[in-house]
């Protein structure tokens, strides 16, 4: 599985590149503050919603500490989609955060 760092990842959304990134925590914890520019999709729900993605593209899926980022980004690898895990997770985000969502 291919990985990110929070500082590559920012820098790459610093750089305005096209980014697409899935959320995979709970919704009581994307309240908290999510990545800008981020689809949430809680792990349990991912392959129900696998509709709503795209194969052409690359996610970058983004946790609390990376670790169910880690079962989703193998998950959509089996499935075929290209996919980062950004490891650390949030806890190690220090970009901003969109807040109050929902």
């Amino acid at each position: 599985m291919d990985i990110i760092t929070p500082e590559e990842l920012k820098q790459l959304l610093n750089e305005k590149k096209q980014i697409h990134m899935i959320d995979v925590r709970e919704v009581d914890e994307v309240k908290e503050g999510m990545i800008a520019g981020a689809t949430h999709i809680p792990l349990g729900l991912l392959e129900f919603r696998l509709h709503e993605l795209n194969r052409s593209r690359e996610y970058i899926m983004v946790c609390r500490s990376g670790n169910r980022s880690g079962i989703a980004a193998q998950f959509l690898e089996s499935q075929g989609f290209k996919v980062k895990n950004m490891i650390g997770g949030m806890l190690e985000w220090t970009g901003k955060v969109q807040k109050n969502l929902r």
